[in-house]
């Protein structure tokens, strides 16, 4: 099979007829599909489909950063969306996967991570993001990420009272936002880059690049993924390719 898809892409073809940096079709998100988390979003990529969670709690800051709040991602690959996922603690590909969302949203600052300060040095908010793998039919990553970016878009901060979060009391000021990176993610197959890879062509990749973008194209974090490395010109087409390609995903977080 990874011969074949090669081949396919060599002819400057893909398996399901679309071009190297086209996104499959729909690409949709549902908000507030769960009415316990702070906020909540489906994200469907042609037939992959993401649910993630955003829950807020209250702790203590960390040491080097007194006056901000706190930010943890994690991901369940569930069996239900692909047979070979197993039940049971993540694996290294599930630690990758909330690692990449992490990181893009980290990383580019788009939490106002000040603005979740209680009290300095001793209480601050922290935000929580689940993600849920409900059907995997390729690139779980950009799915994951846009559907995290969607839930924190949608939260909102539940009720304090005396230091005390009042869990399914909720607020009306949301989670404090600067901008929206999205990630999209270029796969490596032989010596094509595409984008958006279906699960024939995510087996067959070599190594993949995931690009966090901002709403004027900003690069705001990248993480290597896959067997083999990637030369300087390719790293270069890919990040050129991932901000090209980043419309739909914008457009559907609108």
């Amino acid at each position: 099979m990874k011969k074949y898809v090669e081949a396919v892409l060599l002819n400057n073809e893909r398996l399901d007829g679309r071009k190297f940096d086209e996104f499959r079709k729909p690409v949709e998100i549902s908000y507030d599909v769960s009415n316990k988390a702070e906020g909540s979003a489906r994200v469907k990529i042609g037939k992959t489909e993401v649910i993630a969670g955003v829950k807020m709690d209250v702790g203590k800051p960390y040491a080097d950063s007194s006056d901000k709040g706190n930010l943890m991602v994690g991901a369940e690959r569930l069996p239900v969306s692909n047979p070979e996922f197993l039940p049971g603690p993540p694996n290294a590909q599930t630690i990758e996967l909330a690692r990449i969302i992490d990181r893009g949203i980290r990383e580019s600052g788009m939490i106002d991570l000040k603005k979740l300060c209680i009290k300095e040095g001793e209480l601050v908010w922290n935000i929580i993001i689940d993600i849920y793998t409900i059907n995997d039919d390729g690139n779980l990553i950009d799915a994951s990420a846009l559907a995290a970016i969607a839930a924190l878009k949608n939260a909102v901060l539940p009720e304090l009272v005396d230091d005390k979060v009042q869990w399914g009391v909720f607020t009306k000021t949301k989670v404090p936002l600067k901008f929206e990176p999205i990630n999209v993610t270029v796969y490596k197959v032989g010596k094509s880059l595409i984008i958006d890879a279906g699960r024939d062509e995510e087996a067959a990749t070599d190594a993949r690049l995931s690009v966090s973008v901002s709403e004027t194209g900003s690069v705001h974090a990248m993480q290597k993924g896959g067997s083999t490395g990637m030369s300087l010109d390719e790293v270069d087409k890919a990040i050129g390719l991932a901000i090209k390609a980043v419309k739909p995903l914008r457009d559907a977080l609108k």
